[in-house]
């Protein structure tokens, strides 16, 4: 398809997605844990070492650097002190990314592929603008595997890869497979290495015990967010009627004509969205759920701003 036919609603832009990139300033992916990859960034780590921001004095012990001694506090002791200071480490931020036949939906604003890879590309500007590497495994029937790579080449990697499996063609080539949420989540440890911070972009329509398992292994060891996108149907029924629906290969009948199967609809939903609240709430697992026709460097930067907070919806 060429570039420039692209409906934005169907399918991410490129530019629209470049553009991105000066949204998330001043929203930085802060860890609440600490970070333990082994190369020079911008997070603090329990290490104690060499840095920029002085941590405490302690008394001088043999091996210690001498250009490290703290005059003032020796003086005022009489005895030999030495500065140490936190020692900042940079971590991987890895995006799973559901790519899935089911995300090619939407009744109102854009395809739930869009706002995926909308959010991926706001996140991966987000990571590498704060001196973090941005990796990603994105899931469609197939798997692709990023590596975590800092600076601008990062996130365009990320938006290349994001364009080629957002596309509604290779969606629709795509045959849905029970489990690939879960499937993915396993993959996801060759990436996502100790430190990370995970962050995992699905409607998660098919989350069951087994996600919150795999969820949980990945939060022991790093961070994880959770961004569940969803279409205006799966908060609240539409109006009175019977439609017809279709998965591209069967037909059927919905009907939601009277004010019971109305209710039956709304806590179906409600019961599922509820369970997935606990799921992630017992893992302590930050959750934001994204419309369909929300913007999404609103909804995220307001989400990031509050985690950097430190409150957790």
């Amino acid at each position: 398809m060429a570039r420039d036919a692209v409906n934005p609603a169907i399918q991410p832009a490129l530019d629209e997605l470049i553009a991105l990139r000066r949204a998330p300033r001043g929203k930085p992916l802060r860890p609440r844990l600490p970070a333990r990859s082994l190369l020079a960034g911008a997070h603090h780590s329990r290490f104690r070492g060499r840095g920029m921001d002085y941590l405490e004095s302690r008394l001088y012990q043999p091996g210690d650097d001498i250009r490290n001694l703290d005059w003032r506090v020796t003086a005022r002791s009489g005895k030999p002190h030495t500065k140490l200071y936190h020692e900042e480490r940079e971590r991987p931020v890895v995006l799973l990314v559901d790519l899935g036949p089911g995300m090619f939906f939407a009744t109102r604003g854009r395809f739930k592929s869009v706002i995926a890879a909308r959010a991926a590309a706001f996140l991966g500007w987000s990571a590498v603008a704060h001196g973090d590497r941005v990796g990603a495994l994105l899931f469609n029937g197939g798997h692709r595997e990023l590596k975590p790579r800092g600076g601008d080449k990062g996130a365009l990697r990320l938006i290349q890869e994001l364009l080629a499996a957002a596309d509604p063609q290779a969606g629709a080539r795509a045959e849905p497979r029970p489990g690939a949420l879960n499937e993915a989540l396993r993959r996801l440890r060759r990436v996502a290495r100790p430190g990370s911070l995970v962050v995992v972009l699905s409607d998660f329509h098919e989350f069951d015990d087994d996600t919150g398992l795999l969820l949980g292994q990945l939060r022991r060891h790093g961070e994880v967010l959770a961004i569940q996108i969803l279409d205006p149907l799966e908060l609240a029924p539409p109006p009175p009627a019977i439609y017809p629906v279709s998965d591209g290969h069967r037909r059927g009948w919905l009907d939601l004509a009277s004010r019971a199967r109305r209710e039956e609809y709304r806590e179906l939903f409600a019961r599922r969205h509820r369970r997935l609240d606990e799921l992630v709430k017992a893992r302590a697992i930050p959750l934001l759920r994204l419309a369909t026709d929300e913007d999404v460097a609103d909804s995220l930067g307001a989400w990031l701003a509050g985690l950097s907070g430190g409150s957790v919806r």
